[in-house]
């Protein structure tokens, strides 16, 4: 039992508060604490029993066994309070500690539970646990199922039929379906998907929609000034289809399954596995069954180990797996940081007479300032309904703590040449994801021994063009490629992860560096006093003329985290409230983003110190994962008890942007994966 101060009177069961000035114990399993630290219990949500996270192909292999697990008392796990005294046996010295490490009058709950941060040998409750996993052998597994995973499996499996050889290709994709967590534009540059699916129109790829009017403009408040796109600008995207990137992803999906890939959606990577020598292994798909706090729940599984000669790290934008990597091969010790964007997106049923199918629209300028990169795009499908695709990318380098991408978002949505396309129409989806914006600069070293990167993982996004899938399926593929050539070497030997060195060394003579070289410099020329406009110029002038063949290499500010200016040096921005009509709120945003996550398990964005949140980010920065989050998982909420803040994490609407990691100027947050099928469900976005 866990309560306020209180004493016996008159010898019977009554309880009355008394004040204390520090715990202490009334007798066995009641304590008295002083009103400070009092919280009265709130009741907790039944748990529902976790589905079998076992694909159909392991079971067979070998049967799953349960796990024993070794329970704790209700009384233990529901006061965080009569933890830390219980645990802690009253120690004078720790108290203090606990109120440094909330950074408040009063003792909150602990914000983390995750196993990264709280490692469960340490942890009473995992004591007994079966901790066994079960282990399967490939040649090559692909983390991730986006356009570069999908090319990278695609072509292997592709290259073994050529050549009459058995390859294992095993393919793992945390959302529950191909293409649910994909987000673009998406305006494609549909070259590497020719190459790789020459006949793609037989197959009835989704293509439908080719690009037949293309236009640019500068917004001012009020206005819309129109600037020509010449022939030869990055802009220009003749030749180019629109596409919703999710459902192309998905045929790209049914495709591999067709050539003998092993294709497992639902099945988030965790971790990197290693062989003695330090070589990548493979990896290990997520735990199930385990409690918000951490504890293992009656139905806990243990992930399963997918061990590979060679495994592909095919995350997206940010990876959590690739982050490790970095730091574990050292692969940024020769690139600049990479910067990021954050694009937020809609889909919408327009008027049919407002409705041009083919149309892109791309502008710059209002309503961010001319020191804050971004811009917007609107364009028209051809999908056999009035829909049109529009969104906002703001560069993650922003300074102004109060800015809001969401709400500068719907902001724009209100401008003179914007509203009319939108006015009497419908909003049927929304979604939002973090972009690799650093170009050339900031590419990693490609390659470590047991495997390799690609796609948006490592970054080959195009920015002045703002397209990135064609490189990422162009990677993928040179990939499989040089792994295929490495597999089938006659003289291979190694039990080891293999280092396939001859994929970064094909990708630097092929197209794709020499089109990232020749616009390496437009994005950093972006920081000059004329910022975005600076840009502008700097593109007609050096890249235009020359092609990127200017002998200078342009560098960036450094990492976005580093950006922010305390707020005290910045003015709130003062955003109009949303019409719902045309703007909207954030939740009822999110909602459409078809997100959940299993409510009872560990937040997956975890905090290297709870503390952090309230001790800096708020006091010095006024809280801004608050506004830069477009999903609204974190908010700043009075204590129950006492005076100050605490930060509460709403984990389930998170539509796994990355923004909080790579924005959160303390690098305090860490985004790992939830358990398997969580997070948004996008329908071709």
């Amino acid at each position: 039992m866990c309560g306020a101060g209180a004493e016996r009177a008159g010898g019977g069961n009554a309880l009355r508060r008394v004040r204390l000035a520090e715990p202490r114990q009334a007798s066995a399993g009641l304590w008295e604490v002083p009103d400070s630290q009092w919280r009265p219990l709130r009741p907790r949500r039944p748990r529902a029993r976790a589905a079998s996270r076992t694909p159909p192909a392991f079971r067979r292999v070998r049967p799953r066994g349960r796990a024993s697990a070794t329970m704790v008392p209700a009384a233990q796990l529901s006061c965080p309070a009569h933890q830390c005294l219980q645990i802690l046996k009253i120690k004078k010295n720790i108290l203090p500690l606990c109120a440094s490490r909330w950074s408040s009058t009063s003792v909150i709950p602990r914000i983390t539970t995750h196993y990264t941060v709280y490692p469960r040998d340490k942890d009473r409750r995992w004591e007994g646990v079966n901790m066994e996993r079960f282990a399967e052998e490939a040649d090559v597994v692909v983390v991730g199922a986006g356009p570069a995973g999908l090319s990278a499996a695609v072509r292997l499996k592709q290259l073994a039929a050529e050549h009459n050889k058995d390859i294992r290709v095993c393919l793992v994709e945390k959302a529950a379906q191909i293409g649910a967590h994909t987000l673009s534009g998406a305006c494609l540059d549909p070259g590497a998907f020719k190459e790789l699916f020459p006949d793609w129109k037989e197959k009835g790829a989704p293509l439908n929609t080719p690009v037949t009017e293309d236009r640019f403009g500068i917004l001012t408040e009020k206005h819309r000034i129109p600037v020509p796109i010449l022939p030869g600008l990055p802009m220009n995207n003749h030749g180019n289809y629109i596409v919703r990137l999710g459902h192309l992803v998905s045929w790209m999906g049914e495709q591999a399954e067709a050539l003998g890939v092993e294709v497992y959606p639902g099945y988030a990577a965790a971790e990197v596995l290693y062989h003695d020598d330090g070589s990548v292994k493979g990896i290990a798909t997520n735990d199930v069954g385990i409690q918000k706090d951490g504890a293992p729940k009656t139905t806990f599984e243990r992930g399963l180990e997918l061990h590979a000669k060679v495994t592909v790290f095919a995350e997206g934008c940010h990876g959590h797996l690739a982050k490790q990597l970095y730091k574990k091969f050292d692969l940024r010790a020769d690139c600049e940081p990479q910067t990021y964007g954050i694009g937020l997106k809609e889909l919408w049923l327009v008027d049919e007479k407002k409705w041009r199918p083919g149309r892109v629209d791309h502008t710059v300028g209002w309503p961010l300032d001319r020191h804050t990169y971004g811009g917007s795009f609107l364009y028209h499908l051809n999908e056999g309904e009035p829909l049109v695709a529009l969104g906002f990318v703001v560069g993650l380098d922003y300074q102004n703590p109060y800015l809001s991408p969401f709400r500068e978002f719907q902001r724009w949505k209100h401008h003179p040449s914007v509203a009319p396309t939108l006015e009497g129409g419908k909003r049927i989806a929304y979604g939002a994801r973090a972009l690799n914006e650093g170009g050339l600069q900031s590419i990693p070293k490609l390659t470590f021994p047991g495997g390799l990167l690609i796609g948006c993982s490592p970054g080959f996004l195009n920015v002045p063009k703002i397209k990135g899938t064609h490189t990422a399926m162009k990677s993928g593929s040179l990939a499989a490629e040089a792994i295929f050539n490495q597999l089938t070497a006659a003289d291979l030997q190694s039990q080891t992860g293999l280092h396939v060195t001859e994929y970064e060394d094909n990708l630097k003579k092929s197209w794709v560096w020499k089109e990232l070289y020749s616009v390496r410099n437009i994005r950093p020329s972006c920081h000059g006093i004329l910022g975005v406009y600076g840009g502008m110029i700097y593109t007609g002038i050096f890249y235009w003329i020359l092609r990127g063949t200017e002998p200078w290499t342009l560098k960036h500010k450094g990492s976005d985290s580093d950006q922010l200016k305390p707020a005290k040096d910045c003015t709130p921005i003062e955003y109009p409230k949303p019409d719902g009509k045309i703007s909207f709120d954030l939740l009822s945003s999110v909602a459409l983003s078809g997100t959940n996550h299993e409510h009872d398990q560990p937040a997956h964005l975890t905090l290297k110190d709870d503390g952090v949140p309230v001790r800096r980010n708020l006091s010095v920065y006024d809280g801004p994962e608050q506004r830069f989050c477009p999903a609204g998982v974190y908010e700043f909420v009075p204590l129950e008890q006492g005076d100050g803040f605490r930060l509460q994490i709403n984990a389930q609407n998170c539509v796994h942007c990355k923004t909080c990691d790579i924005k959160d100027p303390s690098q305090n947050i860490n985004w790992v994966v939830p358990e398997g099928g969580g997070g948004p469900a996008y329908n071709g976005m």
